[in-house]
């Protein structure tokens, strides 16, 4: 009897690529909830102008590639880009700061790559770098959260910084972050730093506001795995990295202490970074064991910059550097294909 070959697969339904990336961008609610309530109205300008510049640019650049707009900007993709790099944004940078960065996030690292699915770099983070190494001085000043300053900007203080930055801001305002204090540390034990740094000594564990921000983004990192957007294993090869590292060179709370587990875990852009950046399905690598590997990485190198390199934070510059290495990480860690045993190759072309 004759068999009929029929193609596959029948089924229809929405689109996966946006529905996953809309659960990104609702998962990311509660960190910038945090954001506002601590910071002020301005973490939530810059994602809303960040967005706008993303899809702008995303259409501008569809168009000079004479790609359908429509199609490609319904994906999600874009506006992931552009909420994600002004969530990592200090608040009440300039506007054309975010511009820039989100013209190097969505033209260069993107498109100038081929578009989705074909950047070797997390857009979102080649901006930020882009950003930081380029205008160092708005990269790195932070307000103050509300508990100390008892009041956030108004809206009209907010748009003065969109022109300004922190200069538009009244005096006093900004400050020190909590791994700026332990950056700038010259030889004091880890209690004296807590008891100098005004942002350490009214926080809980990792510093007034930071801790908070970070918590909601784990809490919206919890709600995708709940979903299944990504799989465990890049995030907590990042953070039981930072964790291990971070107590055994905790020192006790000496003067040489590079500081405790819960400041590495719960300020700067940790917990952004381990659920929504090093779990990027394109940049990072596609095997069990490799995003394993790739996520102890990153935690290596932010552990590793932040305490013996120039920056305080290094998320950014964590998940590039591994970017580099995801390709030779997927080579040695291709899994075993049904029926054979040893794995195969990524070079090797199956049979």
């Amino acid at each position: 009897m004759a068999l009929m070959r029929i193609s596959s697969p029948h089924a229809t339904g929405p689109n996966r690529t946006t529905q996953v990336m809309l659960t990104v961008c609702l998962a990311t609610l509660p960190g910038l909830m945090a954001l506002v309530w601590h910071f002020g109205p301005g973490p939530l300008i810059n994602v809303l102008l960040a967005s706008i510049f993303a899809l702008a640019l995303e259409a501008l650049a569809l168009k000079l590639r004479k790609r359908p707009i429509g199609f490609y900007l319904r994906d999600g993709s874009a506006l992931v880009t552009g909420i994600l790099l002004g969530l990592a944004l200090p608040p009440y940078v300039p506007w054309w700061l975010i511009f820039v960065g989100v013209f190097f996030a969505i033209v260069i690292a993107k498109h100038l790559y081929g578009g989705l699915g074909y950047n070797p770099f997390n857009p979102a983070m080649v901006g930020y770098v882009v950003l930081l190494i380029s205008f160092p001085l708005p990269m790195t000043q932070w307000v103050l959260p509300a508990e100390l300053t008892q009041q956030t900007p108004t809206l009209i203080e907010t748009l003065l910084g969109l022109a300004q930055g922190t200069q538009g801001l009244p005096d006093g305002i900004t400050g020190a972050t909590p791994l700026d204090a332990f950056r700038q540390n010259t030889g004091e034990l880890v209690l004296d730093v807590y008891a100098q740094s005004p942002v350490l000594a009214a926080g809980q564990w990792a510093g007034a506001g930071f801790e908070w921000v970070n918590l909601g983004f784990l809490l919206g990192g919890a709600l995708l795995l709940q979903q299944r957007i990504f799989t465990w294993h890049a995030p907590v090869g990042m953070l039981a990295t930072l964790l291990l590292l971070s107590a055994l060179f905790y020192d006790g709370g000496s003067s040489n202490s590079a500081g405790s587990p819960w400041l590495h875990l719960l300020s700067g852009g940790t917990m952004l970074g381990a659920f929504f950046i090093v779990t990027d399905p394109v940049t990072s690598t596609t095997s069990t064991k490799g995003r394993l590997i790739f996520g102890a990485g990153v935690g290596l190198l932010v552990f590793c910059i932040r305490t013996w390199g120039n920056y305080p934070d290094a998320v950014a510059f964590a998940v590039l550097l591994m970017n580099f290495a995801a390709p030779f990480i997927d080579y040695y860690t291709t899994p075993r294909t049904y029926g054979h045993t040893k794995p195969r190759k990524a070079t090797e072309k199956s049979e």
